[in-house]
């Protein structure tokens, strides 16, 4: 199985991007209605406590786990496999993270979402972070599809 980001060319995200080889380098996979994402922390995103994984590196593997499954749902609706014909991005329209209890930095994270709503250039995402089989944290992202021109900045 070949995940989402893999098939997104010119794809140079801190997060999600197969093209930034100093990114986060995480990688997505549909399953059925829901996509996942299996991340492992590294030590130096902790927080000021050792122990648990820095917010800002939740929040971030919310973001990008979120948009490429948006982009991916774009793609299908569309009828195209990911990466084919012209490009599609969605970027985030907004992003609320609720933190539900520390996440433990030395075992891997779970992330699933799921497409909530779905509307021409606007898809709604919830997403759930598991730490084992504990629920950690929650997001719900808003992703909007901009035309391929944005990522020249125009």
């Amino acid at each position: 199985m070949i995940a989402i980001q893999d098939q997104i060319p010119h794809n140079h995200c801190y997060g999600c991007g197969k093209d930034n080889p100093d990114g986060m380098q995480i990688k997505s996979y549909w399953d059925g209605e829901v996509s996942t994402c299996t991340y492992h922390p590294q030590p130096e995103q902790c927080a000021g406590p050792t122990q648990f994984l820095y917010g800002g590196t939740i929040a971030s593997l919310f973001d990008c786990h979120s948009m490429c499954t948006a982009m991916a749902h774009q793609y299908e609706l569309e009828g195209r496999d990911i990466g084919s014909g012209d490009s599609i991005w969605c970027v985030t329209a907004n992003l609320n993270v609720s933190f539900l209890k520390p996440v433990p930095i030395d075992q891997p994270v779970e992330l699933r979402a799921r497409i909530a709503e779905s509307s021409g250039k606007k898809t709604i995402i919830a997403c759930t972070m598991y730490s084992g089989d504990t629920v950690v944290a929650e997001s719900t992202a808003i992703a909007i599809r901009v035309p391929d021109s944005w990522r020249e900045g125009t």
